[in-house]
């Protein structure tokens, strides 16, 4: 059987003979981001993960607005200034761009992990805040 995980990604359980040696006692990296202005999260994979999600777990919080309704919110130097302002260093060709990506127009990635782990998909490992952002 071929899994394709479109919205997701891999979260094998230990001891999984497709995980890499390093990781076969931990369970699979699972890298769930949060958004420019939120933070991210690294778990691992768990056991549950095989038998309730074909070893899936969810890659992102998810949109809460579509593009365009985050434009309408705040222009993208103000999205800047709104990251600068939370010690976030900004570099974006666009600042079209950053408003689409603003932070508002995800949903909460905390809420998302906490479920994510609650049921048993993956386990929390680190909580990451962002230093810096990228786009372009």
């Amino acid at each position: 059987m071929w899994v394709h995980r479109k919205g997701a990604t891999r979260a094998y359980g230990p001891g999984h003979d497709d995980l890499p040696p390093a990781y076969r006692e931990t369970g699979q990296p699972v890298i769930i981001p949060g958004s420019m202005g939120t933070e991210s999260w690294l778990l691992a994979g768990t056991g549950k993960a095989m038998a309730g999600s074909f070893g899936s777990a969810c890659h992102g919080a998810g949109r809460r607005l579509s593009r365009g309704a985050a434009r309408k919110v705040m222009s993208g130097a103000e999205v800047r200034s709104d990251l600068e302002a939370h010690d976030i260093v900004v570099r974006s060709q666009s600042t079209k761009l950053l408003a689409e990506e603003a932070p508002y127009a995800y949903k909460d990635v905390s809420a998302v992990v906490d479920v994510v782990d609650e049921i048993g998909l993956a386990r929390k490992v680190a909580r990451l805040r962002p230093l810096g952002v990228v786009k372009g």
